[in-house]
């Protein structure tokens, strides 16, 4: 029952203090703050694929390494890397799809 300090608690109020500094900032991400220049979209969509591309290349490679030396590559880091690979790629997927689905429907409301 002693789960709340007596420091956390005032009367009938109870304080929310800030546990970790990117919770509650108001932010999302604040390191980006410190770039004077702006991104454009093509600019943070290209990156965004890139990256989505090296966590696939990242996987294959691991994949590669796993079947020609079993010794050097733990399964279980294999399997991290095809998921993240997965997800990456499925994502972007769906992004794409809805994409396009907005695109036809604007197309069509003419």
């Amino acid at each position: 029952m002693n789960d709340i300090l007596s420091s956390g608690v005032s009367g009938h109020i109870v304080r929310l203090e800030q546990s970790n500094p990117r919770h509650l900032g108001g932010r999302l991400h604040p390191e980006s703050e410190n770039n004077t220049g702006s991104l454009d979209f093509s600019s943070v969509l290209t990156g965004k694929l890139q990256e989505v591309s090296q966590l696939d290349q990242e996987s294959m490679r691991l994949s590669r390494q796993f079947i020609t030396d079993p010794d050097s590559v733990d399964a279980h880091d294999v399997t991290i890397a095809m998921s993240k690979a997965n997800l990456a790629v499925s994502l972007t997927k769906a992004v794409v799809d809805e994409a396009l689905r907005a695109y036809r429907d604007i197309i069509n409301l003419r």
